[in-house]
């Protein structure tokens, strides 16, 4: 029987925190920490060179600093295992905030391999057993909501924000279909309150405008990891996405670019 996510939130927290929540003082100046993969680290990531994540571009946005601990390679499941976003809750300072994006690295089969990334189909409580290590798998919602829930404890804004596309004009047309993680995304959000921005449409429709030509030179060695131009453009698309949604951050803008056109979605 599929159980509410909601119903386990305070089990959830007490096995990400392992301990009560403290009372920490509130930062003069909050920060901004950034959970995600190569699509936000700084480098970007793939095969070759000449690529960059969103996260390098997002401080010039915002007029609070910026931690970006996203890493190449990861997923909700391998970020949590690693401990990462264990280190960013125990940062977090009442009144900071903290952008969840994965995506690119949750999908695959459990059915006979298992990667260390992979996530438990689903978007509550299902569960899955690794083939390879006999590991209990949960799924991308129970991550994000998990994580999510430990950060609000300490004081901190959540923002769960939708994974970016691969090259929608990669065959000749233009093609966005959102993958399933974005719609988990949104309900790991909900789950818990949190601030939502569907970063992947509002980057979708950017691409869109821009072109076949202009987006293609944005993907140097595959279809997913952008160029340095092409990091600065999803960045702004993100930017944008925060002040349509109005969510939490949207007061600590300083500088909306007027490279994304068009109405909010």
């Amino acid at each position: 029987m599929k159980l509410s996510i909601l119903a386990l939130l305070p089990a959830l927290v007490a096995s990400v925190t392992g301990r009560p929540s403290e009372t920490v003082e509130k930062r003069a100046t909050p920060k901004v920490y950034l959970a995600g993969d190569s699509t936000m680290a700084k480098g970007g990531g793939g095969s070759g060179t000449g690529t960059e994540g969103w996260g390098v571009y997002l401080p010039y946005s915002l007029n609070i600093p910026v931690v970006n601990d996203a890493i190449g390679g990861r997923s909700a499941r391998s970020f949590t295992n690693e401990g990462r976003f264990q280190s960013i809750i125990d940062a977090v300072q009442p009144g900071d905030f903290v952008i969840i994006e994965f995506g690119h690295n949750d999908g695959g089969s459990l059915s006979t391999t298992d990667n260390g990334r992979t996530d438990c189909g689903g978007d509550g409580t299902e569960t899955c057993i690794s083939p390879t290590t006999g590991e209990t798998v949960y799924t991308f919602v129970f991550y994000v909501v998990q994580a999510g829930k430990a950060i609000q404890a300490k004081g901190g804004n959540v923002i769960v924000s939708s994974q970016t596309p691969d090259n929608p004009w990669e065959g000749g047309s233009f093609t966005y279909t959102p993958s399933r993680f974005v719609g988990y995304a949104k309900t790991a959000a909900k789950a818990i309150g949190a601030a939502y921005v569907d970063h992947g449409q509002y980057v979708a429709n950017e691409f869109q405008a821009l072109g076949l030509t202009k987006v293609t030179s944005f993907y140097p060695n595959d279809h997913t990891h952008t160029s340095p131009d092409g990091a600065n453009v999803v960045a702004a698309a993100f930017v944008k996405s925060v002040l349509c949604a109005n969510d939490v951050l949207a007061p600590h803008v300083k500088n909306s670019t007027a490279s994304v056109p068009g109405s909010c979605i």
